[in-house]
């Protein structure tokens, strides 16, 4: 009997374990980005699209606010975000967290900035704090452009302007969006006018303007001119239900430079975002051992060749 029983299990084995294979291969095989619209968080998760792709997976990107990413990402309608910045988005994810409907993947990017900025004559006639602003409040019409509303930066001066913090109650914020906002200020650059933005490293405005960050605002935008890292989270269980492009999201981490030259290409070539991707990673394909370091291709063939492949490189 027992021998029989054995010889049923294995045979019950050997027909249950592939059809469930591939039931978990095809429920992770669609993976949902979200894309809040910045340029570094479009290039990053072009390169994370593309690599799925060239593995045999089918990668969505949906282009959603800040504060509809994390719903989203708690009611299981997307998967994975790379763009938590820290400090500034505490305030955002926390509730997430503690509920554990988000789980926190990893730092993919260290040694970023974000906080108010001015073009570098601005800095030079002594705008260099936050404190200055007030100072020459006509020249600065008593306007501060953000990005698009609801973001975390734009809330951050919203809230300095209710509670009058460096004497800015009676300024207001221009809502728009990264493209619209960097587009004011170029157009303030070539009149020599006088603008105060939102700014941040990685970014080609870094290259694209003569700018200087504002010091001392530290209690809404932390310390170290807005110092910040970047951080992958995902919706709560994928990671455990798709191991596969969780080792890949685990491994996936970034550079300052290699967003910069991305966004370069995105912006100032006006490049499709996953074209950039691709044309990054052929010149760049060492990036790949790290990434695909024991990840396989949907079919369980290791990755980092079929990728390298893809791409033309070796």
């Amino acid at each position: 009997m027992r021998k029989s029983f054995c010889f049923k299990c294995i045979i019950f084995i050997m027909l249950f374990l592939p059809i469930t294979a591939a039931t978990a291969g095809n429920s992770c095989k669609k993976v949902r980005f979200s894309d809040v619209g910045w340029t570094d968080i479009t290039a990053t998760t072009a390169l994370a699209t593309y690599v799925l792709k060239a593995m045999g997976y089918e990668p969505k990107t949906y282009l959603l606010a800040l504060p509809v990413t994390f719903t989203s990402l708690k009611n299981h309608d997307i998967d994975l975000f790379l763009g938590l910045w820290m400090p500034t988005m505490t305030g955002d994810i926390t509730p997430y967290l503690k509920e554990q409907s988000i789980e926190l993947i990893r730092t993919n990017l260290e040694g970023a900035k974000y906080t108010l900025a001015v073009p570098k004559y601005v800095y030079d006639a002594g705008v260099k704090s936050f404190a200055d602003l007030q100072k020459f409040e006509k020249k600065f019409k008593r306007e501060i452009y953000g990005i698009e509303a609801g973001n975390d930066g734009n809330r951050l001066i919203i809230d300095m302007i209710k509670k009058n913090a460096f004497g800015l109650g009676k300024w207001s914020i221009r809502e728009s969006s990264e493209q619209g906002m960097l587009g004011q200020v170029g157009r303030a650059v070539k009149r020599n006018k006088w603008i105060v933005f939102l700014g941040w490293e990685p970014h080609p405005m870094n290259t694209d303007f003569e700018m200087a960050y504002l010091s001392d605002g530290d209690d809404y935008f932390g310390p170290n001119y807005g110092g910040a890292i970047v951080q992958t989270v995902a919706r709560k269980g994928f990671i455990s239900e798709c191991p596969n492009v969780g080792r890949f999201i685990k491994n996936l981490s970034f550079s300052l430079r290699m967003e910069n030259e991305i966004m370069k290409l995105i912006i100032s070539q006006g490049m499709q975002h996953e074209k950039a991707a691709r044309y990054w990673l052929k010149k760049n394909p060492h990036v790949l051992d790290k990434w695909l370091k024991g990840v396989m291709t949907i079919n369980g063939i290791p990755a980092l060749p079929i990728v390298k492949n893809a791409l033309g490189a070796r």
